[in-house]
């Protein structure tokens, strides 16, 4: 019997591990090709409406990822994208004596991937992540004179203050008047020619930069590496500004940071097009709060000491408010005025302050509803879509829909786009109600970055088989599909005959995202209606990683006439469903 009973578990065994093992090999397999398999479902397609939406000027303070440099789309047009942050003491209340600067410099690392190490030399070599363009760019960093406030003085200090993204000029008005990196020589001491590198032809170089030791007579040493560090924005500030501002201030500018950030505002980091690069230069996606500023001074021990100065270092973190100023030429060619009633042909989506697509699903035309009690057909309109009405209300005998998928795909207007580069990722959500869709909160799917999770929701930009595009090889994408089965079984079901309140048909935003992972909304500065009315609504929101995201894309709309060579490109809402027993 225990023999019997032992040899009846290893068979179990043996199934179980068999079964988890081809249902692994299924779900790898299908990982390329989830929601391609339809067996057995009816499909059907509905009319959407979509049109486009200007943004104008957008909240930038304290974003976790920022636009800088030049940057010349080929569709969208030009980009400047400059940089104000708060400065804070890595260490307050610091102790001065008779100090004298040797060096000030600025260090900000660049989002890069390490390749590898030459074991002879030991230096790495690395790759540049979210660049666009090549060019050089003019950089000059000034002092900025203005507080950036954390709370707004004219809501009594009851909300958080807002800075938008067309507010440069008011910091220039403020930027102290004197170049910091004034330095026109080459970071790397071992190039003596003067090449205005670090300010007027400014280039994101994938160089580690190294660090050398001082030569025994104390002179600035070429050989002997002391520090390795990976690529990032390397610059010489001005050592008699920092002399002034910091080593000889008052000791209660440096008591706190609080007192600090009043003495030394911020720093104004202020973009233009390089000579050489008047139509091109290079956008980057940086994170300044990486970013430190290292003072190397010499000081005494003490008012009294008599022995020689010793070298010492103050750390000022890149920490605080920070604003990014983009200056957008917005050009759209083919751009036409929106149309909220028939949509537009083509969608234009740019991130920053750009545009945004609006989104109402189903056809709207409103002649009649559904009694609730009786389920009879009322010619009276209702601010529900006919059709969305008669899924939520099907004929005499009958039952709603199973809802197995539902989907918006998105196509590229490939000829438009040329090589443009494109976005990563779209984000479907509800303007109505600012926030996302409930298939956002309902995936949980993780994908081999985090920038890829959510992959079922999706909004990712895909080859023509459905794959993900790999931009290092030059592949370019077909479409951007949006999953929203939950979202549509929601309108259906909470509807109709016996249902005491509706699900709102809300009306949907298509922006670039960044991330989808931060779901936050930032403000625009101008709020906009859309939809006309009963239909009109005011938007006063956008979210906040297509905020942070350059670039653009052109989709198919939903205002293509049967017979066009792109009508089968055309924006429509996908249903495949079960018709129950």
């Amino acid at each position: 019997m225990k023999f019997n009973f032992f040899l009846k578990t290893i068979i179990a065994l043996f199934i179980i591990v068999l079964v988890v093992s081809c249902d692994k090999d299924i779900n790898e397999i299908g990982s390329e090709i989830t929601g391609d398999s339809h067996y057995g479902m009816d499909v059907a397609y509905k009319d959407v409406v979509a049109y486009n939406q200007n943004l104008g000027p957008v909240q930038t303070n304290n974003l976790n990822i920022n636009q800088f440099g030049c940057y010349t789309n080929p569709v969208f047009g030009k980009t400047k994208a400059s940089f104000v942050t708060q400065v804070a003491l890595a260490s307050v209340n610091p102790t001065f004596y008779s100090p004298t600067i040797d060096s000030v410099y600025l260090h900000v690392p660049y989002y890069s991937t390490f390749v590898s190490t030459d074991a002879g030399t030991g230096d790495s070599s690395y790759t540049l992540d979210s660049l666009k363009g090549s060019g050089k760019i003019k950089l000059s960093v000034y002092e900025s004179t203005k507080i950036l406030e954390t709370l707004d003085p004219t809501t009594g200090l009851l909300q958080q203050q807002k800075y938008f993204s067309n507010q440069q000029p008011v910091f220039e008005a403020n930027n102290g008047g004197v170049k910091l990196n004034n330095d026109d020589k080459n970071i790397d001491p071992k190039i003596t020619t003067v090449d205005n590198s670090q300010n007027d032809e400014f280039v994101f170089s994938d160089k580690q930069i190294k660090f050398y030791k001082n030569k025994a007579d104390g002179t600035p040493g070429t050989t002997d590496v002391s520090e390795r560090k990976a690529p990032g924005m390397l610059l010489n500030l001005k050592k008699d500004f920092f002399q002034t501002k910091i080593l000889q201030t008052s000791p209660a500018n440096l008591y706190n940071n609080d007192a600090f950030r009043n003495h030394f505002k911020g720093l104004y980091f202020k973009v233009e097009n390089a000579s050489s690069s008047p139509n091109g230069g290079t956008l980057a996606m940086m994170n300044f709060s990486s970013g430190v500023i290292t003072i190397v001074y010499h000081d005494k021990a003490s008012l009294t000491d008599t022995a020689a100065p010793t070298r010492k270092t103050l750390l000022l973190n890149l920490s605080g408010n920070t604003v990014n100023l983009l200056n957008n030429e917005n050009t759209f060619p083919g751009y036409v005025t929106p149309n909220p009633t028939t949509g537009d042909r083509n969608l234009f989506l740019k991130g920053g302050d750009g545009s945004m697509a609006v989104i109402d699903l189903f056809n709207p035309a409103d002649n009649y509803k559904y009694d609730k009690t009786t389920g009879v057909k009322v010619f009276t309109p209702n601010n529900v879509s006919d059709e969305l009405d008669d899924l939520r209300n099907p004929a005499v005998g009958q039952q709603k829909w199973l809802i197995n998928e539902a989907n918006l795909t998105f196509f590229i207007a490939k000829t438009a786009m040329a090589n443009t580069p494109e976005p990563n990722r779209v984000f479907l959500f509800d303007l109505n109600n600012k926030r996302p869709l409930l298939d956002f909160y309902t995936d949980f799917s993780l994908g081999i970055t985090p920038k890829f999770n959510k992959f079922v929701h999706g909004g990712i930009l895909s080859t023509e088989n459905g794959k993900l595009v790999n931009a290092k090889v030059n592949e370019r994408g077909t479409f951007y599909k949006v999953n929203i089965t939950n979202h549509i079984r929601n309108l259906i079901k909470y509807g109709g005959v016996g249902v005491t309140k509706d699900s709102t048909n809300v009306r949907l935003g298509l922006v670039v995202s960044e991330n989808i992972n931060n779901a936050i909304n930032y403000s625009l500065n101008s709020p906009f209606s859309s939809g006309t009315g009963s239909y009109s609504f005011q938007s006063k929101y956008i979210p906040v990683m297509s905020v942070a995201n350059p670039l653009g894309t052109i989709l198919y709309g939903s205002n293509i006439p049967v017979g066009d060579p792109d009508y089968n490109k055309r924006l429509k809402l996908e249903i495949y469903y079960t018709k129950p027993d």
